[in-house]
């Protein structure tokens, strides 16, 4: 009824070394699946592919006692990489597609596609044998699913990033990871350089393709795409205790990294939600849930989902032993003062913040397609960008600072328009020629409408949010291939 599409996690580059093919692949030299990994007498093969996970392993290579030989891991030993060279490998993946599409599911999240293929004297990453790969489960899902959705989880520079697009032939949309650490660069610098400068470094993508921006996920807020000074600065900034690091990265929630600030995590959300790309938000974001620090590896900012007050959060009624995480008891985060039947009774809610930002956002499409200009006003503190789609221009200001800020921008092209703010109604003073003048509280936010003329409208009240999230859009009236181009 809500018109909602699921897509599953599909990892494609490693199993468990529990699964059946590796228990059969280790079990002798001749077993009939050896050859679906990377076996090898030495350790010695591949030595220009880095070792991600650098805080916990020392090799991409693991002995293998019981025959002898070494197996290639590029994350963890106990996540073996499989044998792409292998044609019954690249069959078998296609056939664990068909088999979930089959099922229903609208398509898969693609983890850790860049590291497929391997090649002797190469890093092991993007090379052209992946792509081809790509393009070939490209080929088979959308001649037999038309409509499903390939995401690529490529933690990679832009230029690395945007081939996983292709010509429009591979995946639909791919994560923009390094945007993600560069708006948290620019929150605590209260300066605006880290945003552009990544976003102007980010390559244009074909028609009918999208990136994915985020704030967070289910990993560390990794730092892979940052200079090694900017990593540590990082580190220093928003992770000053070790536990707060995990290989590359911090293992932190948004809230946390935001001191909790409400005004901060809304400015945040903000950036996720005008900046170019589509918005993920990750679970119990939008109600400011923390982490638990004292869990191991990333179960830290994998605790339970926080329903309600009541034991376990809501999240399930099973004793507190068995759950996979324990839920977060803490008296700034826990469960008995964040939760989101207390923020959905609470019209000043973060809940209710994010919700507000996101019926808006859904009635402009400029958001999701429209082209971004970055504006350069002298005030580094202020980040102001222009949205353009069609007939309609939004103007988007932000304040990185925990003070007022003034500046002034350059909207001559605009002269003549009366910006309306898309979130509070608010009419600005008709723009002019001349520099125009911004004062914004810390933290604070516009979304203007800069429209040529306005017809008689109103912004969605509090009490109209639930009704505007209910129901698509006027224009949603497309087909689902049509909807995969859609913010």
């Amino acid at each position: 009824a809500r018109g909602m599409r699921i897509i599953a996690d599909m990892v494609l580059n490693h199993t468990s070394d529990q699964h059946p093919w590796f228990v059969d692949s280790r079990s002798s030299r001749d077993a009939a699946k050896r050859d679906y990994y990377l076996w090898n007498s030495d350790d010695q093969k591949f030595k220009d592919a880095r070792i991600i996970f650098v805080d916990s392993q020392k090799s991409n290579w693991q002995f293998d006692a019981h025959t002898g030989e070494y197996y290639f891991h590029r994350f963890y030993a106990q996540q073996p990489d499989l044998n792409y060279d292998n044609p019954i490998i690249q069959r078998e993946m296609l056939d664990i597609m068909s088999f979930w599409l089959d099922l229903g599911i609208d398509g898969f999240r693609c983890d850790a596609v860049p590291y497929l293929f391997k090649r002797e004297g190469t890093n092991c990453e993007n090379l052209p044998e992946t792509h081809d790969f790509l393009k070939r489960a490209h080929r088979f899902v959308s001649e037999h699913y038309p409509g499903a959705l390939l995401l690529a989880e490529a933690n990679q520079w832009p230029a690395e990033s945007v081939a996983y697009f292709g010509d429009g032939d591979e995946f639909q949309m791919a994560f923009n990871f390094p945007v993600m650490p560069r708006i948290f660069m620019s929150l605590k610098r209260q300066d605006r350089t880290a945003i552009v400068e990544i976003s102007k470094r980010t390559p244009a993508i074909p028609e009918g393709c999208q990136w994915c921006t985020f704030l967070r996920n289910h990993d560390e807020l990794t730092l892979e795409m940052v200079t090694p000074e900017e990593r540590e600065w990082m580190w220093n900034e928003y992770a000053p205790e070790p536990r707060m690091r995990l290989n590359l990265g911090i293992r932190r929630r948004l809230a946390p990294l935001l001191d909790n600030n409400p005004r901060k995590i809304e400015l945040a959300d903000s950036l996720l939600f005008t900046l170019p790309g589509s918005p993920i938000i990750y679970y119990g974001d939008e109600i400011g849930m923390g982490d638990d620090i004292w869990l191991k590896d990333r179960d830290g900012v994998r605790t339970p989902m926080q329903w309600s007050a009541e034991d376990n959060g809501g999240f399930s009624k099973a004793p507190a032993a068995r759950l996979h995480a324990p839920v977060i008891h803490d008296p700034v985060y826990g469960y008995a003062n964040v939760n989101v039947q207390a923020q959905r009774a609470n019209p000043d809610s973060l809940y209710n913040a994010v919700k507000r930002l996101i019926a808006i956002r859904r009635q402009h499409r400029v958001f999701g397609r429209g082209d971004c200009t970055f504006l350069a006003p002298p005030n580094m503190a202020i980040l102001a960008y222009t949205r353009q789609y069609q007939n309609e221009s939004v103007l988007v200001v932000h304040n990185l600072s925990s003070q007022d800020e003034e500046t002034t921008l350059d909207l001559a092209a605009f002269e003549g328009r009366v910006p309306i703010d898309l979130v509070t109604n608010q009419i600005f003073p008709t723009i002019m020629r001349e520099p125009y003048p911004i004062r914004l509280k810390p933290y604070e936010f516009l979304w203007l409408d800069l429209a040529k003329t306005h017809p008689e409208r109103s912004r969605p009240e509090r009490n109209e949010v639930k009704s505007a999230l209910a129901e698509p859009p006027k224009e949603a009236t497309e087909s689902k291939d049509e909807l995969l181009q859609s913010p």
